[in-house]
């Protein structure tokens, strides 16, 4: 396993990282607990030390779960990552807004040190802007926790590349999480540039398409009930289907290089990161130790000029939007599928 460091002076990462909201919440029904670690200490066992969490995955169960694998592995073996400023309803769960004012940051943050049983957050991340806060004022008050000692590096989730240069204005910004994948290719547009020009590393999210990507999914059947792919437009009657026939180049690459479609899917991202030249380590996310395996087999896979010319339109065909049904409020606070926002009140 590769070390990528992310920024101009960042931490230094495992080159594949380990997107642990998937442990205890959203997708498949979920594992026992004793499963979850399993995976955990596994994913350490391959080299993957670069754990993304965040305080609003299971409303803290995510961090909580996190802190018991660390007394088993050693806080110092791995790279952690959390993320603040989502707000959920904590009977129902749901989504109802999001908190960027510097007062939330100091109280997120330790709260988060709580559950995590850590005295320091290596990587923290605002994780959706908040449209009445400057993003300036939100970092300047993250700035003070790194000046604490809380906080290693700051960081940035779902942000447009206009935010990120407001952002790093104040106070370095190491790295900024975006989706990437074969179905979801904005940040490549005007985000991926302003991480280079400011010496920004990335960390794509969901290079896996919510699993849409392995090839899983044809039917909206395939969701069961509960199952968070519920909301998202790919996965919905009318969209699956289209989506699941963009799929069959995918399957025809991974045939000739005696792969799995996961694993084409990673590897072409992996082609894509170094031919943009950014440093960059892509979280996919698994609950299974198995799968932790398939993926990290993929750093090995090297695909053709023929196989990327066979995938590189796939994302212009993709039927629905990549952010989840939610209220226009909430759900516009998103970068869409071209990497863009609506234009941002607070300023």
């Amino acid at each position: 396993m590769h070390d990528v460091i992310l920024g101009a002076s960042g931490p230094a990462v495992s080159g594949l990282g380990l997107g642990c909201m998937g442990l205890n919440q959203s997708y498949d029904a979920p594992v026992g607990r004793r499963e979850a670690l399993a995976t955990l200490e596994h994913a350490l066992d391959l080299g993957i030390r670069f754990w993304d969490t965040a305080d609003s995955y299971a409303l803290g169960e995510n961090e909580l779960l996190i802190a018991e694998a660390l007394t088993r592995v050693g806080r110092d073996n791995v790279v952690l990552a959390t993320k603040f400023g989502g707000i959920f309803d904590p009977g129902t769960g749901t989504a109802t807004g999001v908190r960027g004012d510097p007062e939330y940051v100091r109280q997120a943050c330790d709260a988060s040190l709580r559950r995590l049983g850590t005295d320091r957050i290596d990587l923290y991340y605002q994780h959706i802007p908040d449209p009445d806060v400057p993003v300036e004022e939100t970092v300047a008050a993250m700035a003070e926790l790194v000046g604490a000692g809380k906080v290693r590096y700051l960081g940035l989730s779902n942000v447009t590349a206009e935010q990120l240069r407001a952002a790093h204005a104040v106070h370095p910004i190491a790295a900024v999480q975006s989706e990437w994948s074969l179905f979801v290719r904005g940040a490549e547009k005007e985000l991926v540039p302003a991480c280079l020009e400011l010496g920004v590393g990335l960390v794509p999210y969901s290079p896996l398409g919510r699993g849409f990507l392995t090839g899983t999914f044809s039917d909206p059947g395939d969701i069961a009930d509960g199952d968070a792919r519920q909301a998202f437009p790919w996965f919905a009657e009318g969209n699956v289907e289209p989506n699941a026939a963009l799929l069959r180049p995918v399957r025809r690459v991974a045939d000739e290089h005696e792969a799995t479609p996961a694993q084409v899917a990673l590897a072409w991202l992996a082609h894509r990161i170094g031919a943009t030249g950014i440093a960059a380590a892509p979280i996919p996310g698994t609950k299974r130790a198995h799968r932790l395996d398939e993926n990290a087999a993929a750093l090995d896979l090297v695909l053709s000029g023929a196989a990327m010319k066979a995938l590189d339109g796939i994302a212009d065909h993709v039927a629905g939007s990549r952010r989840p049904d939610l209220p226009p409020e909430l759900r516009d606070l998103m970068p869409d599928d071209h990497g863009e926002r609506r234009p941002d009140p607070s300023r």
